[in-house]
């Protein structure tokens, strides 16, 4: 140990050597101009150096307060350059944003979503509503407080973009706890408890009434993508992205068989989904094979698929209130007023009315009885002229689910 202290002459005008200042704190110097500070010291039996930074950073007093908390450390029986390490990676870990963590949860479930998550629509409540806010905050200061602060604004106003904003900032903060950064898993439940009831009514999307369909038929036969991709939507009474992601290999014979990723899932578990291809469905879908691209019957201009919107577009110039995913309400209410069973309605939309039992008895998709009825809708979207009632094919049987014993 150095008999003689350090001043900030000596650390200022020394040449280049070593020079203590007790206690283990010593000043290397290069040359006259640079030099840095060291604290040595003995670490369970092994000679120990610790660099505290440059003199042109660390002045004497900085240096000194430094090898004073570390000594204390020693003290305590750490490694105090591996309580340093430590510290440092902690100081890093609660330095991740949340918008990057944000980003990587997404990136991380996107192979499961629909197309790949390459419509935007799990991500985009985050990135319009809370990113803009909360983006460049740590992710392990992000409080109840924070999310509720945030979403009150839409709480009520947007309640359901609000919900699913809630919901996708809940999955990014048990990924950042898988990440294994400090993060309060509860806070999301917490915000709402605070946020409170919202107290709305769910607004459905709007339709047209049916019997205008035919009449909007008609008025989308220019041949183009948008118009071809409305006409099937109309007529199958599918979601928007089986006929966006359509591709020629989907098809086989009179039979379209939707991809289970691009099906909605019900309880939890999306499923591949069989429709029967009436004749309209079959011309339109050969029409739109000249537009087909990479093996999509309904590109983009640019590259990919049509987007989501770009059929809402066509409704919005037309200053319709009505939008495509009303079309599947349209046939919905058709089907009812013609007398069709609510369970074969319900297959036709694709929607999930068979409980687990009933399911394991039921393992028909009633192909054939569809086609009867979709076949049916078809030719009136067409003519705009309706028939009676549609009879089940030779030998099918209809089973309505709620007969189907239980056990």
């Amino acid at each position: 140990m150095a008999r003689e202290k350090l001043n900030a002459v000596k650390v200022r005008q020394s040449p280049a050597g070593k020079y203590g200042d007790g206690g283990g704190l010593w000043l290397v110097k290069r040359d006259k101009d640079t030099g840095s500070w060291m604290l040595r010291m003995s670490v369970h039996g092994r000679l120990r150096h610790m660099g505290l930074g440059s003199i042109a950073e660390v002045s004497l007093a900085e240096a000194r307060a430094a090898a004073q908390k570390w000594r204390a450390v020693l003290r305590e029986g750490r490694d105090p350059i591996q309580e340093r390490e430590r510290q440092r990676r902690d100081a890093a870990r609660n330095l991740h944003l949340l918008a990057d963590v944000a980003r990587d949860a997404y990136e991380a479930r996107q192979a499961g979503l629909k197309g790949d998550g390459k419509a935007g629509r799990w991500f985009s409540p985050l990135e319009i509503h809370v990113l803009p806010k909360l983006g460049k905050t740590p992710v392990a200061e992000i409080d109840q407080i924070a999310i509720r602060d945030v979403l009150r604004v839409i709480w009520k106003a947007k309640s359901a973009t609000a919900e699913k904003a809630l919901q996708r900032l809940g999955i990014v903060m048990k990924h950042a706890a898988a990440l294994g950064y400090p993060v309060d898993l509860q806070a999301v439940d917490k915000a709402k408890a605070l946020l409170g009831a919202q107290g709305h009514e769910v607004q459905n999307i709007p339709s047209l009434p049916w019997r205008d369909v035919p009449a909007f038929y008609a008025s989308v036969g220019d041949g183009s993508v948008t118009h071809l991709a409305l006409r099937l939507l109309i007529l199958t009474g599918l979601r928007s992205a089986p006929i966006r992601f359509m591709r020629a290999d989907h098809i086989e014979g009179d039979v379209l068989t939707v991809p289970a990723e691009l099906m909605k899932a019900q309880r939890g578990k999306a499923m591949p989904f069989r429709v029967p291809l009436t004749p309209e469905m079959l011309a339109v879908i050969e029409e739109a094979k000249r537009h087909a691209r990479d093996g999509f019957l309904f590109p983009s201009v640019k590259k990919g698929v049509i987007s989501d919107a770009t059929m809402a577009r066509l409704m919005e110039r037309r200053e319709m209130e009505a939008r495509p995913h009303g079309f599947r309400s349209s046939l919905r209410v058709w089907l009812a007023e013609r007398g069709c069973p609510r369970d074969i309605a319900e297959m036709i939309l694709a929607h999930s009315v068979m409980g687990k039992v009933e399911a394991s008895y039921q393992r028909s998709d009633l192909l054939d009885i569809r086609r009867s009825w979709l076949d049916r809708w078809a030719r009136f979207v067409v003519t705009g002229k309706d028939e009676a009632s549609v009879e089940a094919p030779a030998g099918a049987e209809v089973i309505p689910m709620q007969a189907v014993a239980h056990g």
